[in-house]
């Protein structure tokens, strides 16, 4: 038979081209789902399967079912398909829609049904391998395996990672026959260190502010004013020379420090305020003394060390006993030293001093930018210092400036305002 012969008897296929076929779009199906698509995995079950769709109990009870509320269930001989929903969601939400159409060559039509199908991502289950229990590895036998796997494919670096990781581990049974002689070491150890509360009252001893009561729920018995100024030292201040004063000038002039706005404005508004002659000699002498804390301030600020009687010449006018309790307490003397230096620490001292006696001149609400204007350093300063007294940086209310007796114009100005129980600034953490 020739080949000619046989091409002859093929039989031949209709061409049928995309201008024979007409496209018509079908009605909707009738029901509430219609027609599915699904895609199988890397298995793919044979054509006579059958695919059962069931729907949520709450689709059903409101009886408006929709797709997604859909899961198609499929079962083999051997295999069991069933829809995950959570990857066709993802199909769905990824725009991934088809149109469904059915070709009819008799009538060469192209019936496409009008609503966009999403595809149902099956997964497969094998029916033998069900009953095995799945066990997932511990964390030892996960790194066990991933150091072999390193070992025999690693690079060489990869490889010296592991042998570095493998010297460096620490075999916690070899440590458990000594775990009872290293707590006793350590409660040895622990046994002199001090407690909380101790080591909360260590710290307060060592700030560099006066003695105080935090219980005390008055402001005027945070810092008692003999913890400021002992009484042997109040005793020895005599304010009757401000009396004979005939002018705020000659008043100004008895003060042993004449430079501060602040202190001379208080002084003179003492001698005008109608008080108790009581509560006026003891703002005096609080004032005077303050005076001279500023006047000794000047005295040793900015040499490398003074003698008493240099200090003292300095000084005039305030009693030597209260030269004496100054140097005490705000200056410091080298091993075999006759002179008195002050250091930043004892700076720091004297100012908390002088300004817990400025708050109770001041009715516990001070004027922070007067004060720093006077001592010639900056007003953030100044506002640590007081904030280290408790005090907090705030503007006073309504009430506030009624009671101190200050005009409205004082709103805008921020001052220390000191409040009991006494509450010190927390410990900046540092950041990491």
């Amino acid at each position: 038979m020739s080949t000619a012969k046989t091409d002859s008897k093929k039989r031949k296929r209709e061409s049928t081209t995309s201008e024979d076929v007409v496209l018509k779009l079908s009605a909707p199906t009738p029901g509430p789902v219609g027609p599915l698509l699904v895609s199988y995995p890397a298995l793919q079950a044979s054509p006579s399967t059958a695919f059962q769709c069931y729907a949520n109990k709450k689709a059903k009870n409101d009886g408006d079912i929709d797709e997604r509320d859909l899961l198609v269930v499929g079962e083999t001989d051997n295999v069991e398909f069933i829809s995950n929903e959570v990857e066709s969601q993802r199909a769905a939400s990824s725009g991934c829609r088809y149109l469904v159409a059915v070709h009819n060559r008799r009538t060469s039509t192209l019936n496409i049904l009008p609503t966009p199908k999403t595809p149902y991502i099956l997964t497969r289950t094998v029916k033998a391998l069900k009953s095995i229990p799945v066990s997932a590895p511990t964390l030892q036998e996960y790194k066990q395996a991933r150091t072999a796997l390193g070992e025999t494919f690693g690079t060489k670096k990869a490889k010296a990672s592991i042998r570095a990781q493998e010297r460096n581990r620490v075999d916690v049974s070899a440590m458990e026959g000594v775990m009872d002689h290293l707590q006793e070491g350590i409660d040895k150890g622990a046994a002199g260190l001090m407690t909380a509360e101790e080591a909360k009252e260590e710290a307060d001893k060592n700030r560099l502010i006066p003695p105080f009561d935090a219980a005390a729920t008055d402001p005027e018995d945070v810092y008692l004013l003999h913890n400021i100024i002992p009484e042997v030292e109040w005793k020895a201040l005599s304010v009757s020379q401000f009396d004979q004063a005939g002018s705020d000038k000659e008043r100004v002039a008895l003060l042993p420090f004449k430079w501060s706005n602040w202190l001379n404005k208080h002084v003179n508004a003492e001698h005008e305020e109608a008080e108790p002659q009581k509560r006026r000699k003891k703002n005096l002498k609080i004032l005077l003394y303050i005076s001279a804390m500023l006047a000794f301030r000047q005295a040793t600020r900015f040499t490398k060390g003074s003698t008493k009687d240099q200090i003292t010449e300095k000084m005039n006018g305030v009693p030597s006993v209260v030269v004496d309790g100054l140097i005490s307490r705000f200056t410091e003397t080298a091993r075999g030293s006759s002179s008195y230096v002050s250091t930043s620490a004892t700076q720091t001292k004297l100012l908390t001093y002088l300004f817990a006696l400025c708050l109770k001149v001041d009715n516990f609400a001070s004027d922070t930018t007067v004060i720093a204007h006077d001592l010639s350093r900056p007003v953030n300063e100044i506002n640590t210092l007081f904030k280290s007294l408790g005090c907090k940086i705030t503007v006073l209310g309504e009430r506030e400036r009624a009671r101190l007796g200050l005009p409205d114009s004082a709103a805008a100005v921020k001052r220390a305002v000191l409040n009991a129980p006494v509450q010190f600034p927390k410990p900046r953490m540092k950041r990491k």
